[in-house]
Order: C-alpha cells, then sequence, then structure tokens
C-alpha cells in the first residue's frame, strides 16, 4: 500500500519512519539487454548467457545502474507526495551495490525517510532506498537520493 505525504507539516511528520515497500519485479534477460542497448554497456557479465553461466556469477547480472535506476519504477509505488506543484530528483548523497542482481530474480525496493528539511520554495528529503533480491542475504543496491518538492 502506497503512503500517502500531503503536503509539508506531514512530509515533516514521517521523518525516520519507513514509508514501506513496492511490488516484486522480475529482472529477466530482456530487460538487461535493453539497458544495454540504451546505455552501451554490453559487457558479457551482463547480455552473454552462455558466457556468464561459466562465469563468477553462474548466469548474466543486472546492470548496476539499471538496479539503481528502478528506484525511479519503484518509489511512486512506496511513496506519493501531494500538495505540492512538482517533484525533483536533485541527487543521491550515496549509492552502493553490496550484491549482484541475477537475471531472473525478484526485486523489490523499501524506502525510509531519513531527513526532511526547509528550501526556498518547499522542502527537500533524503530517503534511504533498498533494493532487495527476493531470497537474498544482502541487498542488491542502497541509495540516499535527494528529492526536492517544490510549488511555484
Amino acid at each position: 500500500m502506497t503512503t500517502i505525504l500531503d503536503g509539508a507539516a506531514a512530509v515533516y511528520g514521517a521523518e525516520g519512519a519507513h514509508l514501506g515497500y513496492s511490488e516484486w519485479l522480475a529482472l529477466d534477460q530482456a530487460r538487461i539487454d535493453l539497458f544495454a542497448e540504451a546505455t552501451g554497456d554490453d559487457q558479457w557479465i551482463h547480455v552473454d548467457p552462455e558466457r556468464a553461466a561459466a562465469g563468477p556469477f553462474g548466469a548474466t547480472i543486472a546492470h548496476g545502474y539499471l538496479t539503481l535506476s528502478l528506484s525511479n519504477y519503484f518509489l511512486p509505488q512506496i511513496v506519493d507526495v501531494q500538495g505540492f506543484d512538482m517533484g525533483i530528483n536533485y541527487g543521491l548523497d550515496k549509492v552502493r551495490f553490496p550484491s549482484p542482481v541475477p537475471v531472473g530474480s525478484l526485486v523489490r525496493a523499501g524506502a525510509r525517510l531519513l531527513t526532511v528539511s526547509e528550501i526556498p520554495g518547499g522542502v527537500q528529503t533524503v530517503m534511504e532506498v533498498t533494493m532487495e533480491i527476493k531470497g537474498g542475504s544482502k541487498p542488491a543496491c542502497v541509495i540516499h537520493a535527494i528529492s526536492r518538492f517544490l510549488n511555484d
């Protein structure tokens, strides 16, 4: 279920809270191949299933930046910040990839609102987004994502 934060007071009130989890998503070879094509990163560990089967991971793995980019897919499933004219990505303070994501894995994200601060015209948040692999012992990716929610 999506957490709704309506307005600055609600955002401040959620500081420190875990906001929930997204749905699970299967990372198949087709998505990995499309990402490789879009970015030009066609390293064999991502796009050559035969060679990767004999490699260090036993199968192809998702690009770390593919996993990172899925935060934009997962976050709207977790939290809906309302009461502002717009929300923008402002940057990242921290990104780590503790575990590779083998092809066929199910991944999801959880989010915790770490900090909220006032900025001209709105608020800035830092959310810790943790990408989990179903059945995995370590996260695939941990992100400190900075967002700004602004009014005209």
